[in-house]
């Protein structure tokens, strides 16, 4: 099965080419340049490189949040515009369960985390067993205070990796709270469209393929101009 990935959920951007468990192709991108700049220069040099057109994809997989609003929205249109184009089904991918994948070697207790900011992480965590390629989720992706995470894993005997965008952040707090806790290493720390491609291809396995216009972002709470709108009215 032949999927283009695309990871724009962080700070950075990425995107894959990957068949069977396989990364044909892939490029990645932090710099500070907006997505919508980046993301489809990388896409199209996938698509050179390999030979491929969108016509030879099996599937489009997206990372389709939690992370950026901006960022997400970005990733979501792109990926949507390819499939429809090339009538592609797609598919969304959790960044947090693509992120696990990441780690997923060291075994023990995967700790996902990305900056929600206000002390606050997105966040899901996962059981990588003994280092196989097997990951059992544990949590469903959600928005939570380091302090309240902190408390949750605090009895928690198993070995903690942390990896995402929010990794220093969480590791940090843990490891000042008396959690012992390591940090993935920096080439699998980050978000990337690679994990996306291998998390949709579990998903495609299990059926979970959407048409083009169901694709869409998953936010776990609502964009800052939306809570301003809100306490606004409630002010007035």
């Amino acid at each position: 099965m032949k999927i283009l990935a695309l990871e724009t959920a962080a700070k950075a951007v990425s995107a894959a080419i990957t068949e069977d468990g396989k990364v044909l192709a892939s490029g990645y991108q932090d710099t500070g340049l907006t997505h919508s700049a980046t993301l489809m220069p990388i896409v199209e040099t996938l698509f050179r490189n390999t030979g491929l057109t969108a016509a030879d994809l099996d599937a489009v997989a997206v990372s389709a949040g939690p992370g950026s609003f901006t960022g997400i929205r970005i990733g979501v249109s792109a990926g949507k515009g390819i499939a429809f184009a090339a009538e592609k089904p797609a598919v969304a991918v959790s960044t947090l369960a693509a992120l696990a994948r990441n780690a997923a070697f060291a075994g023990g207790l995967i700790v996902c985390a990305m900056d929600a900011r206000r002390q606050q992480v997105y966040n899901a965590l996962f059981d990588a067993g003994d280092g196989g390629s097997a990951l059992v989720r544990l949590t469903p992706d959600r928005a939570i205070s380091l302090a309240d995470l902190a408390d949750e894993l605090r009895d928690d005997p198993r070995p903690k990796t942390v990896a995402g965008n929010g990794a220093r952040l969480c590791y940090d707090f843990l490891a000042g709270a008396g959690i012992p806790c390591r940090m993935a290493p920096p080439h699998l720390l980050m978000e990337n469209a690679i994990s996306v491609a291998l998390e949709a291809e579990a998903l495609a396995a299990e059926g979970k393929l959407l048409s083009a216009q169901e694709l869409a972002p998953v936010y776990l709470r609502p964009p800052q101009a939306e809570r301003l709108r809100t306490a606004q009215k409630a002010e007035s």
